[in-house]
């Protein structure tokens, strides 16, 4: 099984502790960001990972050889002399993904202790290209789904402005994205062909137009964005919650 850990971005929200070191080595609790989801992926049955990197990527590549790379499979993609975004940043390694299979996209500063056994396994019974976790919470950026669970459209609550991807069949969920997917290869016929950076949200709403994208819904779990910096004391009792119960 494989997995991509998103783990390029300048992590502006996590200044000043990003000034001298990149988003992934954050520190909760003495452990990396980076090392909590390779553990968690690791523990899920991943044995082939790659991690892209752009901002104080050579502390990342260090930091993985320093930990044999916890034992299995872990590739770099570089992205330092220009960030991809997620729609981009996957694209550049489509060729890792080329086995068929599908795979793991794990935001790196992402806490959470979802079943990700269950959900890849759910994703095999829906035969859907995507499986999106979300859950009830407050944002401004929403993606809607039907009642089947299946993505309609992304909604900004803020402008107004609101994207479908086929016409509209009764009421529609508004869900926020937890940043964890599993997204077999063939949404890689859904990405534009170019190297410029782009979305993977983007691409999700124009192959739902075609293809069937689902939701993961995972409400009951605990889960955290600690790539703010206010949520990093609220992480360190997160993160023992999640090492008491798995």
């Amino acid at each position: 099984m494989k997995a991509l850990i998103f783990a390029a971005g300048l992590g502006t929200r996590l200044r000043p502790l990003t000034d001298n070191r990149p988003k992934a080595l954050v520190e909760i609790n003495g452990t990396t960001l980076l090392e909590i989801v390779i553990q968690r992926l690791k523990a899920a049955g991943v044995t082939d990972l790659i991690v892209n990197v752009h901002h104080h990527a050579q502390m990342i590549i260090d930091f993985l050889q320093s930990k044999n790379n916890f034992e299995i499979n872990i590739s770099i993609s570089d992205e330092r002399e220009k960030l991809l975004d997620t729609g981009g940043g996957l694209l550049k390694m489509a060729n890792f993904f080329s086995d068929g299979n599908p795979f793991f996209v794990h935001n790196v500063d992402i806490l959470s202790n979802i079943d990700l056994k269950k959900m890849y396994d759910t994703h095999i019974k829906s035969n859907a290209v995507a499986s999106l976790s979300t859950r009830h919470r407050a944002t401004s950026r929403y993606l809607l789904f039907n009642k089947k669970n299946k993505l309609f459209g992304w909604m900004n609550i803020k402008t107004g402005k609101m994207i479908l991807c086929k016409k509209r069949k009764g009421k529609l969920n508004l869900r926020a994205f937890s940043g964890i997917h599993i997204i077999s290869p063939d949404i890689f016929d859904a990405m534009p062909d170019n190297k410029n950076a782009f979305s993977i949200i983007d691409v999700y709403l124009a192959a739902a137009a075609y293809q069937k994208i689902v939701e993961y819904p995972h409400d009951t779990d605990i889960w955290m964005d600690v790539g703010k910096i206010e949520n990093i004391d609220q992480a360190k009792k997160v993160l023992k919650e999640i090492l008491v119960t798995e």
